[in-house]
């Protein structure tokens, strides 16, 4: 099988949903703190918690002495049970897409910034992965997108050059590292324009049909 056809995807954003307006009130809520300085505390603190350095009670901990509170361990429990649930949703129509390039004998790779928590809840619940031939959950790789220690995991557990990957992102950011790192990368904005830039880059399920692949 030709490296060249290698997609390695995100997944929040692209397969899976961001936080509603709901699941984030709810979070706030649970916490009992303003949500401009829960926000800020949730987002500076993110990174360690991504990358396996923290668990999700030290996550918490944290969080809370952020905020000038103590969240016990029943308030812990809940803000957990909250952030995975917050995060839970996917897009059937990309997992269709996920089962179509998989089923045409397209190489899939998954480069996710994940906490450890929640990484265990989707392998639990998320039969799909199973198509990933690599799943680089960051909690567990040691490196948090962007950090070019990502897309170098990746590759290496891929087995492949790092031109033969197209990423596939919602953060700009991200796949201006990717391309930093010797990566094709490819903004998501939406399934139809994924399809067209699959096609453009000869790595959708009819040219793997096909044999088609690289560019």
């Amino acid at each position: 099988m030709t490296s060249q056809g290698t997609v390695l995807f995100d997944l929040f954003g692209v397969i899976a949903q961001h936080q509603s307006p709901e699941a984030r009130t709810v979070l706030v809520s649970t916490a009992g703190a303003p949500a401009p300085a829960f926000w800020e505390a949730y987002w500076r603190l993110r990174p360690p918690y991504d990358r396996g350095e923290l668990t999700g009670p030290a996550y918490w901990r944290e969080v809370g002495t952020s905020l000038g509170v103590r969240f016990d361990a029943a308030r812990i429990g809940a803000l957990i049970e909250a952030d995975i649930s917050g995060w839970s949703a996917v897009d059937g129509d990309m997992v269709t897409l996920i089962e179509e390039l998989a089923a045409a004998g397209r190489r899939l790779g998954l480069l996710s910034n994940i906490p450890p928590e929640l990484a265990a809840h989707y392998e639990a619940h998320h039969a799909w992965l199973r198509h990933f031939e690599v799943c680089g959950f960051s909690c567990r790789i040691g490196h948090a997108k962007p950090e070019p220690g990502a897309y170098a995991w990746c590759v290496r557990a891929l087995g492949v050059e790092p031109a033969d990957v197209l990423f596939v992102d919602d953060r700009q950011e991200n796949v201006c590292a990717a391309r930093a790192a010797g990566l094709r990368g490819a903004l998501f904005t939406g399934l139809d324009e994924l399809r067209a830039t699959l096609r453009e880059h000869r790595l959708d399920a009819a040219a793997a049909g096909r044999g088609q692949t690289g560019n």
